[in-house]
């Protein structure tokens, strides 16, 4: 199987783009996770020959936009993942969640037909075997107490991305919570 490898630049670190010839997205992974973006294509894919190419215009195109605040830019993109049924079902609802907006492992759960408060686990590890990076949300998926929780591309990455799409208060710098911290009443 031959698909199409392609570097972007982007606030977060330079992204490893690999798309097919009707150029579907089939992953999206950052350059420091380059052993995560070939484990996951031998898993879903098998053999994968992957062949350097400038970054299809429709998709650098669609990510720059997003990047610049356009945050539905993403919404058109076609992707193609290979995965279990779960994990395909799961990634097909993260693409509904609105920029803007989080949900809970245990929403997202009950959302795709699952009552049993477990299924929640089962729903975060189809969640974290996400291939595709922001066009496929998963970091819009956080832990029912609000708390930011895994993301296989850092933490980091996933406080900005929500910053960005508003859906989290900026964090303010250290110093700048110990003075507020100190203020009475506080």
């Amino acid at each position: 199987m031959t698909f199409f490898l392609s570097e972007l630049e982007s606030p977060l670190g330079t992204m490893l783009l690999v798309s097919d010839g009707q150029q579907a997205v089939r992953a999206l992974d950052f350059a420091d996770h380059r052993a995560h973006l070939q484990r996951g294509l031998r898993e879903h894919y098998g053999s994968v020959e992957l062949t350097e190419i400038a970054a299809p215009n429709g998709i650098a195109d669609a990510l720059q936009r997003y990047f610049a605040g356009e945050l539905n830019a993403l919404d058109a993109l076609r992707t193609e993942t290979a995965g279990s049924e779960l994990q395909r079902r799961v990634w097909a609802a993260l693409r509904g969640i609105p920029a803007g907006t989080t949900t809970s492992y245990g929403k997202l759960a009950k959302a795709l037909g699952f009552d049993d408060p477990r299924a929640a686990i089962d729903i975060g590890a189809a969640n974290g075997a996400n291939p595709i990076a922001i066009i496929v949300p998963c970091h819009r998926v956080i832990a029912s107490n609000g708390d930011l929780k895994g993301y296989a591309w850092g933490l980091p990455r996933k406080r900005w991305l929500l910053e960005h799409e508003k859906a989290l208060a900026p964090e303010r710098p250290a110093a700048e919570r110990a003075q507020t911290a100190a203020l009475p009443g506080f």
